[in-house]
């Protein structure tokens, strides 16, 4: 059978929902003091797409200055956490590897605590090279991702696709070549390998992939192999509990009430924040519009409910910065 996915799986009665308006954030000072750790979402809260938001640098130095402790923690799985480095460091942040937390390093978190090497099967990716780069760094072989990005299958009479018999496991991230020989070798998998495994790095509905629309997010690519398995993934990425429980046991922290989580996304990050008992602060500067947050106009579908103790324009609010 396959392996059980409660432990990572968001139940629908999630207790995230909140009967109280969310506070617009008015005394910073009564927040910081009471906080000792922040969580940072990264896209739509310290940049969008490839520019950094105005003042963020200035926020993060600030806050390392008061003794706050910094984790920045991302649904995208495209890079490992060594290719999120370099991209903090081009946009002028100094962040360590080890403060950066990613679905693609979830997943591998994920295979470790399960002891998927143990098995001496491999796992079949779709996603790009975050997810390959942190299963080569925990030792677990992986076949497909960047690799299958051209192939196309032979749908003439006879027509095949052959799979390796030993994947125990299919990995889907985001995918900007996905492609139907992907699909087909998944559903190959997950439908004919017993005990094979299914796990998502996240179900984000739409990304920022620029700053003049929303795209398609990876809820895209799971809902494709979803809809031909008739299964639903084990979630590693928020707002599973897998990264916040991580941190909390490699750090020692026993009081999550003085971690806030701070994000953009209702279904993602504040959902990640209430149902793991964080305090939650939502920033306007990515996907959520304050209309929405206060159901003036109807909200996203999955958001309904979710509320944030706090709210703000941008991260510059904690410190009066106007950028």
């Amino acid at each position: 059978s396959s392996q059980p996915v409660s432990q990572c799986m968001i139940p629908d009665d999630t207790i995230c929902a909140s009967m109280t308006q969310p506070e617009k954030l008015k005394e910073p000072s009564k927040l910081l003091s009471e906080i000792d750790i922040f969580i940072f979402d990264c896209d739509g809260v310290l940049w969008r797409g490839d520019f950094i938001i105005p003042g963020v640098p200035d926020v993060l130095d600030k806050l390392r200055a008061d003794g706050k402790k910094l984790f920045f923690v991302t649904n995208n799985s495209t890079k490992s956490r060594a290719g999120y480095q370099s991209k903090f460091t081009s946009l002028g942040l100094n962040v360590q590897p080890e403060e950066i937390f990613s679905s693609s390093f979830a997943a591998a978190a994920y295979l470790e605590q399960t002891k998927f090497k143990d098995t001496g099967k491999k796992v079949y990716i779709i996603g790009e090279k975050g997810i390959s780069e942190e299963l080569d760094l925990v030792g677990v072989p992986w076949l497909g991702g960047e690799g299958d990005k051209d192939q196309s299958p032979n749908m003439g009479s006879g027509g095949r696709v052959e799979i390796d018999h030993n994947v125990g496991a299919v990995i889907v991230g985001f995918d900007r070549h996905i492609n139907y020989y992907k699909l087909q070798y998944a559903q190959l998998c997950l439908n004919e390998l017993p005990g094979c495994e299914f796990i998502a790095t996240n179900l984000d509905r739409v990304t920022h992939l620029t700053d003049a629309q929303e795209w398609a997010g990876n809820g895209t690519m799971v809902g494709a192999v979803s809809g031909c398995t008739g299964r639903e993934p084990t979630l590693v990425g928020k707002p599973a509990p897998l990264m916040i429980d991580y941190i909390a046991q490699k750090y020692g922290i026993t009081d999550r009430s003085r971690i806030c989580m701070v994000g953009d996304r209702l279904d993602t990050d504040i959902a990640f924040g209430r149902n793991n008992g964080l305090k939650t602060c939502l920033t306007l500067s990515g996907v959520t519009s304050e209309d929405e947050l206060l159901d003036k106009v109807p909200r996203k579908k999955g958001t309904e409910g979710i509320q944030p103790e706090f709210y703000v324009d941008t991260i510059c609010d904690f410190y009066g910065i106007r950028a």
